[in-house]
């Protein structure tokens, strides 16, 4: 057997491999956040394809979270009804069906990749004819801008931060409606949470900003909102950025991210999901197979969690030596499930595992 289709226990749940979607934006939404036939198939695809874990997008917890007014939401019931027949589908395909919470801070209200990634401010609208937002920073004075224009945000305040606490809260609840048995924070790539967590972007001088303990409070009231509503047998998750890549500034780090993984396990965390980057334009991110491995490796290591690696990860082989030198307990794989929906047939093939999933009778006489 393949360490890559070893079974995962996380609490009561069992993960039948240590394979998993990494979440993906599709940005295919109409404006309201209900999914759309794209999530139904985008998502169910990779069920069939033999991800042990398949989890959604980043899931916006209230309108202003979305990144663009087409992202996925889960602010109302109706959403949690409309995404119920996604996540058993994906079970009924023997995999896990987990969903990002998110939030996206000072990078909300922008148009589309395809429509050229920038700010929509609150009296314009993009092509589809969406209406931009004012959005939310811990310190706009802080934040430079990608691509385009700064987008027009002011500072939270108190009620803000206490509004978005209880925005989780209840996605939470409305997820576990829907039949999702993972709950993800996210709290990377430069989003709401992870501008909160860096002293590159939070300047804050209140209880929310300053010192290490102020920067990861509100990720830390978050999680303990989730895991108040999540069930004691089903695990939560959090991803974060490991480090900013700004190494020739004060900014969010490797040694950080061990010490917040570990004030996460007393918190309930199961499983850190250790990305990098995408807070800062000057970011110098170095790329290739298994960058952020090691960042992954390091949280692991320093903590009494779980940990999941992503990130350049194209290869079955590959992926199994992630987990069978103990590098981490979860691969997660973007860019190459969307070349190849079934990777994790063919990476179980490859890998000649006898007990890894196995191809849909409907499907396998093309394959034996």
């Amino acid at each position: 057997m393949s360490e890559l289709f070893s079974p995962l226990s996380l609490r009561d749940l069992e993960v039948p491999n240590r394979l998993a979607v990494s979440p993906m934006c599709q940005y295919s939404c109409d404006t309201d956040g209900l999914p759309t036939e794209w999530h139904r198939i985008h998502l169910g695809s990779r069920a069939v394809g033999g991800a042990g874990i398949v989890m959604t997008e980043a899931t916006a917890v209230e309108p202003r979270g979305r990144i663009t007014p087409h992202d996925l939401g889960i602010w109302s019931d109706e959403h949690a009804e409309a995404l119920e027949p996604i996540t058993q589908f994906i079970r009924e395909q023997g995999g896990v069906p987990g969903i990002q919470l998110a939030h996206a801070g000072h990078k909300a209200s922008k148009r589309r990749p395809w429509d050229g990634n920038v700010p929509i401010a609150p009296d314009e609208t993009d092509p589809d004819g969406a209406e931009g937002w004012e959005v939310l920073s811990p310190s706009p004075d802080a934040y430079p801008p990608f691509d385009g224009d700064r987008p027009a945000m002011r500072k939270a305040n108190y009620d803000d931060v206490q509004t978005v606490i209880d925005a989780y809260r209840e996605a939470a609840e409305r997820s576990l409606a829907a039949g999702f048995e993972i709950a993800e924070v996210h709290a990377a790539h430069g989003y709401l949470l992870h501008e909160f967590l860096s002293p590159a972007t939070n300047r804050r001088e209140d209880e929310y900003g300053g010192s290490f303990e102020n920067r990861t409070r509100l990720v830390r009231e978050v999680v303990e909102a989730v895991r108040e509503v999540w069930p004691d047998d089903k695990p939560v998750f959090v991803r974060i950025s490991g480090t900013d890549w700004l190494d020739d500034r004060e900014s969010w780090d490797i040694d950080q991210s061990a010490r917040l993984a570990r004030d996460f396990a007393q918190l309930g965390v199961d499983l850190v999901d250790v990305s990098s980057g995408g807070l800062h334009p000057d970011q110098r991110v170095p790329g290739g197979p298994n960058f952020q491995v090691p960042l992954a490796e390091a949280v692991r290591e320093g903590s009494d969690v779980a940990a999941g690696a992503v990130g350049g990860v194209t290869e079955p082989a590959q992926a199994d030596a992630i987990v069978r030198n103990g590098r981490a307990d979860l691969v997660l794989v973007g860019r190459q499930f969307l070349r190849d929906p079934y990777f994790g047939l063919r990476a179980a093939a490859e890998l000649e595992d006898d007990a890894a999933p196995h191809w849909p009778v409907q499907y396998r006489r093309a394959v034996r």
